[in-house]
């Protein structure tokens, strides 16, 4: 399973970028509108530092709007992912990108019928919005469940992009059922990264090899 960030924050991005742990980002205008950068600089320096997938969003809400968008954003690299609303001018864009070679990420997706249409339209991938299904008292991780037995079964190469991650147990719940990708916040991902017993477990090695020095010292 592939991790994508979701963000635009460059420090994070290069942080765990650094690491080896990104295999994409997704942004969008509120990420954007967070950082204090210009958003043209800041989304020509994503592409420049992740050589993977880069999900880049259009504003427009007409099918001709989005499509000029689209062919402006994927200026900034040959990675780029254009990020197409859930709207049925957006699944038309998506159908004419499509033909034209260029890849979509469908977004904003609530359903497992939203996600069935969105790859018979073309798209490269689906995103469903897990954590705000789960905010509304639906089953998140269902919806992912769905989508992909239905993927599955009529062989759709459309990839499964689980967006709006709450906790690292998404995550898992999501590899679990055979998502292609993740996509979530730096925090979240740095939860990933933590538990107390590796803390725990290093103090205790630093803390008996500091002893066995100390004890060296002493002989010599």
């Amino acid at each position: 399973m592939e991790i994508f960030l979701d963000t635009a924050s460059l420090k994070a991005i290069r942080h765990y970028n650094e690491m080896g742990m990104v295999d994409g980002i997704t942004t969008n205008p509120t990420l954007l509108s967070k950082e204090d950068e210009n958003p043209e600089e800041i989304m020509h320096k994503i592409v420049d530092i992740i050589k993977g997938p880069v999900s880049l969003e259009v504003i427009g809400t007409e099918t001709e709007q989005m499509i000029d968008e689209a062919h402006n954003l994927t200026k900034y690299g040959s990675n780029v992912i254009v990020k197409i609303p859930m709207i049925p001018a957006g699944l038309k864009a998506v159908k004419i990108l499509k033909n034209e070679g260029i890849k979509t990420n469908v977004t904003l997706i609530f359903s497992a019928n939203q996600a069935l249409l969105a790859a018979k339209a073309g798209a490269s991938y689906v995103s469903p919005f897990i954590g705000r299904l789960d905010d509304t008292g639906q089953d998140g991780m269902n919806i992912i469940s769905e989508i992909k037995q239905i993927f599955t079964n009529y062989q759709y190469t459309a990839k499964i992009l689980v967006a709006s991650i709450r906790h690292p147990i998404h995550v898992i719940q999501s590899a679990k059922i055979g998502a292609d990708v993740v996509t979530m916040p730096p925090e979240i991902l740095g939860k990933m990264l933590s538990h107390p017993l590796t803390d725990k477990g290093l103090k205790t090695f630093l803390a008996d090899w500091e002893n066995l020095q100390n004890k060296i010292k002493v002989k010599n």
